[in-house]
């Protein structure tokens, strides 16, 4: 009895425990990261928070089989190009959007350092035009609509999401095939999108751009300049009383987006603070964004 009472066991184990998702890590570049520099890799993970990345990568969660609709999204966490708050705004979000038959690809992309990189500005957008390539070009591989692959991110991962859907049509990357780095869709969650003083993030302007970047570049950098009408459909949400990032920088890109007839939805609670920590409850929030994708296509309806 004992020796059929292990084997029944193990057999067991090997059974996968319904919510397990399949979460597979992936070198985000084939070969030599761009625009870095040979220095040591000193990145350290805390739980929760990643610091010193200079080695990108990308995670993979593929929804349950039988439940995928060929939706993607690359999640940016934030971090105010210092951290990585990889698990908060990384992989919890990765696998509640494969609850939704979504994969989800979560991108821990290099931050801002002149230790690691020539151009630190750059650094961030190159990974996510490195991701959108990834992921359209893997599209049939991992049965995903290269018409259905959305940015999302969080705080500055969500002005990196906007930079990426504003500056598709420059590119920083090898890109032979030249496929589309524009993204299909953006959701952004209480971002960082302006760099301009009194509206954007200090700490996220200085560490993307240093203390004395010209003007030029901060406009470069300010996405509600940089909308056309080219710009993607895109799902805001932010809390009023954020003494982060004021929400006035969801405002005025949404204005943005609305004065180019750009698809988009503004949700502005009342409270909710910097990060979403106590309320709204994240089924209110986020089932908000999934509504979303289904009134825009993204998602089939319900």
């Amino acid at each position: 009895m004992g020796r059929y009472y292990i084997i029944a066991i193990l057999l067991v184990l090997q059974i996968p425990l319904a919510g397990t998702f399949a979460q597979t890590t992936m070198p985000l570049y084939p070969s030599a990261i761009p625009n870095s520099i040979d220095a040591a890799n000193q990145e350290t993970r805390d739980k929760n928070v990643i610091k010193n990345v200079s080695v990108p990568d990308l995670t993979m969660f593929l929804p349950a089989p039988g439940t995928a609709n060929g939706s993607a999204v690359i999640v940016c966490p934030g971090g105010g190009y210092g951290i990585l708050v990889i698990e908060w705004e990384g992989y919890r979000i990765a696998k509640e959007l494969n609850r939704a038959g979504i994969a989800a690809f979560v991108l821990k992309y290099r931050l801002p350092s002149d230790r690691t990189m020539k151009d630190k500005s750059l650094g961030p957008l190159q990974d996510a035009q490195q991701a959108i390539k990834t992921v359209r070009e893997r599209a049939e591989e991992w049965k995903i609509d290269p018409a259905k692959i959305g940015i999302m991110g969080f705080s500055a991962g969500g002005h990196l999401a906007a930079t990426a859907g504003t500056h598709f049509d420059s590119t920083f990357i090898d890109n032979p095939k030249k496929t589309s780095l524009r993204p299909d869709f953006m959701i952004l969650v209480y971002p960082v999108i302006s760099l301009v003083d009194k509206v954007g993030h200090k700490g996220s302007a200085g560490n993307l751009l240093g203390q004395a970047p010209t003007m030029e570049k901060v406009k470069y950098f300010s996405n509600e300049l940089q909308v056309t009408a080219s710009t993607p459909p895109t799902y805001l949400t932010h809390a009023g009383d954020d003494t982060v990032v004021p929400v006035s920088n969801s405002i005025i890109f949404y204005q943005a987006l609305n004065a180019k007839s750009i698809p988009s939805d503004l949700h502005i609670y009342s409270k909710g603070q910097h990060g979403y920590p106590n309320v709204p409850a994240f089924d209110e929030w986020f089932g908000r964004c999934l509504n979303w994708m289904r009134t825009t296509g993204f998602l089939p309806a319900q």
